[in-house]
């Protein structure tokens, strides 16, 4: 079944089903015979993570959205705001798959003794990952987070081959098995899915080439689980096959053009609680090869932050990470500003840049940065100056907007 086949089938159940869902589309004026395609979803307004909190203060426990008796509600999850998630396994066609699509493309087969050290307590990604895991002919030792002396002792006793888990913790056990007096070259584990926070190029190259670890790096959330997967080092990350995931600009909610930088908006399948153009907050980089004919698994997104930090400059949205990320590459820095002004009705964009050593050449080191942050943040940077630390606050904004709009 298509996407389309299984957007239109969530579609009117949510609507029949959900309270919630269905006020959505009665106050933009819609029914679900209006939206066919994908691109139709844009006629839909994006449901932000506080807007289901507010659902949820004001009709407890799951705001209108549940669409399924509460008796089918296996498990209750709970995330910051308070935010409660039900869980009703075996109405959601997407979500474990995409778990184990992600698994299996970073290297994880049937036979594999996995250590588990996801959270398995109020959150779903522990319980989410074990059952993929299991479905897949893996053992799973739910480790969970801490006792990192104990946890590298079943490794090697246990004869582990695969991780899930942050990528920082793995790294703090295989530091703690060199402690022990341990040979990294006595463990089997030689590959692992990391998720739940950033994985810097650094340590991956550690990872893979001290340790012999394969690694996916994977996009994930508490709400749609699993989203997008690097395997192969870099920024961008392969979107998966499903749920359907947007990329669009914070301000209309229309899917931005290629290259162009929006948040991550999502419509899952779960018919025990669907969400339905669910915003992430999370901001990304969108690109799409072939724009109207590719399958949504060719399309990458690049994180880049979170949506309330981003500035529109001339039109496109500008994030700090893609300053930071984009001044980087030139030179290492103490501090960073963008600085947006606006006279004579044009954006002015000047960045501020605190070095971490001196410059040499600073005529050369202002042309590539400006070239960099052209590519970056797809827009063309009026002035770069060299500062002294002092010269930009502890705590101030990287992207300072002073235009006013009287």
């Amino acid at each position: 079944m298509s996407l389309e086949d299984r957007l239109q089938e969530i579609l009117r159940h949510a609507y029949e089903h959900a309270p919630a869902v269905q006020k959505r589309f009665d106050d933009a004026g819609l029914t679900p015979e209006d939206i066919q395609t994908i691109a139709d979803l844009d006629k839909l307004p994006v449901l932000s993570k506080d807007a289901v909190v507010a659902l949820q203060r004001e009709d407890p426990p799951f705001g209108g959205l549940l669409a399924v008796p509460v008796n089918e509600v296996k498990h209750i999850f709970f995330s910051p705001g308070p935010l409660y998630e039900p869980d009703a396994t075996g109405h959601d066609p997407t979500h474990v798959p995409m778990a184990q699509e992600a698994l299996r493309r970073s290297g994880f087969q049937s036979g594999d003794v996995v250590l588990n050290t996801l959270s398995y307590h109020l959150v779903p990604a522990g319980l989410m990952l074990d059952e993929a895991l299991v479905e897949m002919g893996c053992t799973v030792i739910p480790g969970g987070v801490g006792n990192s002396d104990l946890q590298v002792t079943m490794m090697k006793e246990l004869g582990v081959t695969g991780y899930v888990g942050t990528p920082s913790f793995l790294m703090k056990l295989i530091q703690k098995a060199e402690e022990m007096g341990l040979a990294w070259t006595d463990f089997k584990l030689n590959k692992a899915l990391v998720t739940a926070e950033p994985l810097p190029a650094s340590l991956r190259q550690e990872l893979v080439e001290r340790y012999g670890v394969q690694v996916g790096n994977a996009y994930a959330t508490a709400e749609l689980g699993f989203l997008a997967l690097n395997t192969t080092g870099g920024m961008a990350m392969n979107l998966l096959p499903a749920p359907i995931i947007q990329v669009v600009a914070p301000d209309t909610g229309k899917q931005v053009a290629p290259g162009e930088a929006g948040e991550i908006v999502v419509t899952n399948f779960n018919r025990a609680y669907p969400l339905i153009r669910f915003g992430t907050g999370d901001m990304a980089i969108y690109n799409d090869p072939a724009p109207g004919e590719s399958r949504q698994e060719e399309r990458t997104i690049t994180l880049v932050g979170r949506s309330g930090e981003a500035v529109k400059v001339r039109g496109m949205f500008v994030h700090p990470n893609q300053l930071r990320f984009a001044v980087g590459q030139v030179v290492p820095f103490q501090a960073l500003q963008a600085i947006i002004t606006r006279p004579e009705l044009r954006d002015q964009f000047v960045v501020h840049i605190a070095p971490a050593h001196p410059v040499e050449d600073e005529a050369a080191a202002k042309a590539q940065i400006g070239e960099w942050i052209r590519q970056v943040c797809r827009v063309r940077v009026d002035a770069i100056h060299f500062v002294s630390p002092d010269a930009i606050p502890d705590g101030a904004p990287v992207m300072n907007d002073q235009r006013t709009w009287d």
